[in-house]
């Protein structure tokens, strides 16, 4: 069973939260999504992706909007482009405010698959200072501590989640990767960084399912 991000909903202590923060694992319950005019057909694979993605977070690829959680679809190339046409992706949240500072992450936890994730997470993505107003819009730019790495799932391995997460990022504070966490991708440990920088509870989240494209 793999820890996933997850966003209690009452309020507890510092310690507790953090507990129930990394208790859940992502299976996944998967709702239609937007995809300019089309739907993909809901898919119930767990109970647990439901509390996964919350908070509002958009996703937005050319072709392609995620805001809840979904399995991307075959049909119109959309696995293809994610996993090589395509750069970042647009992230907006509208109610972000507009004088906070954010910080977003991209993570797979299912590296190299579901079933063995032995280099769990793997980083994609992960950028500090964001501007609220900037993320109001979904056209940010931000201080990249890790590149965007497109998603591409190898052969033979299922499905993969693709998670973003956005935090509150703390006023004053300048977030960095270790010479450790930089050297790799694989293997990192997104928790120590979230406690590291006081980060708490992400203020949302989503996520998406995509699998190696020519299976």
């Amino acid at each position: 069973m793999h820890p996933q991000f997850w966003d209690a909903p009452k309020p507890l202590p510092t310690m507790k939260r953090l507990v129930i923060f990394w208790l859940f694992v992502a299976v996944s319950l998967h709702k239609p999504h937007e995809l300019y005019g089309q739907e993909c057909v809901a898919e119930t694979l767990g109970k647990f992706d439901a509390r996964f993605c919350h908070g509002g977070l958009e996703v937005i690829y050319p072709e392609f909007k995620i805001s809840v959680c979904c399995i991307v679809p075959r049909e119109q190339r959309l696995r293809e482009k994610i996993s090589g046409e395509w750069g970042p992706p647009r992230v907006r949240l509208a109610r972000a405010e507009k004088e906070k500072r954010y910080v977003l992450m991209m993570v797979d936890p299912d590296a190299p698959s579901h079933c063995s994730p032995t280099r769990s997470y793997w980083r994609h993505w992960l950028v500090a200072d964001i501007l609220g107003s900037d993320l109001k819009k979904g056209d940010f730019k931000g201080l990249v501590l890790s590149e965007y790495r497109q998603p591409t799932p190898p052969k033979n391995t299922g499905l993969h989640r693709y998670q973003f997460l956005l935090f509150e990022q703390p006023a004053g504070k300048t977030l960095s990767l270790s010479q450790k966490e930089s050297s790799s991708l694989g293997n990192w440990d997104p928790q120590a960084f979230i406690q590291r920088f006081g980060l708490g509870t992400p203020l949302a989240s989503v996520q998406f399912l995509t699998q190696n494209a020519k299976e």
